[in-house]
């Protein structure tokens, strides 16, 4: 008898990544291929989205061939991706965005500013669609790019077809259903998905873009995470090595998936689901809290209603640059160098040594800011700068190993401050379910415990994105009822690490000097 599998797909920044999942949630095969990336302008970068389907599909066959499995046994897959716009010409072929002027460059990466102008005039407009991105509209959200493209480049915007976020124009590929899920339209086209109806036609008349819902083909109404879109196309299955048996689920945003991957199992109980909170930590940190009411937080985004599960409401905060922060730091000090896995994993182990003798007082007068790279959250202030406090002329290579400690120690205060921000909402967060590239940092994975003072799991599973794109792709192929359901089947688990209660006295002081910092360097700020 078959053995029925499923495929999760993650399209990253830099990669896309293919799993093979069992029902129960086991990971049977990995594999990943690079994509491209176009910087024409420090504000621009692009991808060619021809070049991501092929490396989705190279990454698919061979995570297939490392598991052993065969088409015929994968029954469902799912898509997630990072929130890059997708053109598309009336033939459904690529439609410049690049100055280039070359087609092949038809998608705006999310991380591209070139709307900053445009994503401010959205905030002056005070429409009531900004209540649902935390009030203020991020350059990394669709409408902004949009306007942008409508206003610079208006042989490609005449020339539209179709508009898609990344993860929607892979289900499209394929499908060729035009169907688009909640979590893209909710969370970054300005779809409200708890009204009828979801678009906020004189919002998008305000800004300039009324005519972007026909233009690109975008639905009224928007599909649920996990929604059945149908078989593979006879040419999707072939180029993905699958067959046409196979059924695709509405997919994700990537951060979201991996949101999925550890909170959905608590889905089924709103009291445990408050205590809750993601945290996907890699070169920077996004914070995902789900319940089940709205819950406004300024400088977090959202509430976004079935962001992630039909049903519940996400806050979404961040922190800019952590992961690059360490790195940064590294670089940037004399005894640094470059910030590879060996040299994180010395200075980890240094510290550890200096901790013997000093305890968590090891460099206790010397305080970081982490906002090098602005404050996403809970602050909303992209022109924060970062601030060192207790500098002296030591240049030794324990003197990183202090500043690299304490960098640390702020990095993980200001996820304390993200969440009893959020706790001020209604939420009731003590454990914080941790994903992502500072699992393999022991200071990072202490710290969160010690100084949040919250429990601290570690997901069993070693990739938590593709865990929640297979939890998708079961619910579209029928093996579970409803996306709840499969999250609470194919949960992994994890390791609980307790927070210590000989650390508390040390964070608390090192948290209310914290924010004292916070209040002086607004201060001085305002000094003009």
């Amino acid at each position: 008898m078959m053995e029925k599998l499923l495929v999760g797909v993650d399209v990253g920044t830099g990669s896309a990544r293919a799993g093979v999942v069992t029902p129960t949630g086991e990971l049977l095969g990995r594999a990943e291929h690079p994509i491209a990336m176009n910087r024409p302008d420090a504000n621009f970068a692009e991808h060619d989205s021809e070049q991501i389907w092929s490396a989705v599909c190279a990454a698919v066959r061979e995570a297939l061939a490392t598991a052993g499995a065969r088409p015929e046994d994968v029954v469902g897959i799912g898509f997630d991706a990072t929130c890059s716009l997708v053109v598309r010409d009336a033939g459904g072929n690529p439609l410049t965005v690049s100055s280039s002027g070359e087609d092949r460059w038809d998608t705006i990466v999310w991380l591209d500013h070139r709307a900053l102008a445009e994503a401010e005039e959205c905030t002056r407009t005070g429409h009531l669609v900004l209540d649902y991105v935390g009030g203020v509209m991020s350059p990394e959200m669709e409408v902004p790019k949009l306007m942008w493209l409508k206003r610079h480049m208006p042989q490609s915007w005449a020339r539209i077809g179709y508009l898609f976020d990344l993860t929607d124009f892979l289900s499209w590929k394929a499908t060729e259903n035009l169907a688009r899920s909640q979590s893209t339209l909710t969370c970054k086209w300005t779809y409200l998905g708890h009204t009828e109806p979801g678009w906020q036609r004189d919002f998008l008349a305000e800004v300039g873009i009324e005519d972007m819902i026909e233009k690109g083909r975008l639905p009224e109404k928007a599909s649920q995470v996990g929604t059945d879109l149908g078989p593979l196309t006879a040419k999707a299955a072939e180029e993905l090595g699958l067959t046409t048996a196979c059924r695709v689920g509405a997919g994700l945003i990537d951060a979201h998936a991996g949101a999925l991957g550890v909170l959905g199992a608590f889905a089924g109980d709103v009291e445990t689901l408050d205590r809750h909170l993601a945290l996907i930590a890699g070169t920077s940190s996004c914070v995902m809290a789900l319940s089940d009411g709205a819950r406004p937080t300024a400088g977090v985004w959202g509430p976004f209603y079935g962001g992630v599960l039909p049903g519940a409401w996400l806050n979404e905060g961040g922190q800019s640059a952590t992961g690059a922060l360490l790195d940064h730091v590294i670089r940037w000090h004399g005894a640094g160098g470059e910030p590879n896995a060996q040299m994180h994993r010395r200075i980890c182990e240094r510290v550890m040594e200096l901790r013997r003798n000093e305890g968590l007082a090891l460099a206790r007068r010397l305080h970081v800011l982490p906002d090098f790279h602005g404050n996403r959250s809970p602050l909303a202030d992209p022109q924060a700068l970062g601030v060192i406090s207790g500098l002296a002329l030591d240049s030794d290579f324990d003197s990183l190993c202090r500043l690299y400690w304490r960098t640390a120690i702020s990095i993980a205060l200001g996820v304390r401050h993200i969440l009893e921000t959020l706790n001020t909402k209604g939420y009731a967060i003590d454990t914080l379910l941790v994903t992502g590239g500072h699992t393999k940092n022991p200071l990072l994975m202490e710290l969160y415990a010690d100084a949040t003072g919250c429990t601290v799991v570690e997901p069993g599973t070693k990739d938590a994105t593709l865990l929640g794109m297979a939890m998708v792709a079961a619910t579209a192929a029928g093996l579970f009822p409803r996306l709840d359901a499969a999250c609470a089947a194919m949960h992994q688990g994890g390791s609980e690490r307790a927070p210590a209660p000989t650390a508390r006295a040390q964070f608390d002081r090192d948290y209310r000097i914290f924010l004292e910092m916070l209040k002086h360097r607004q201060a001085i700020d305002a000094m003009r």
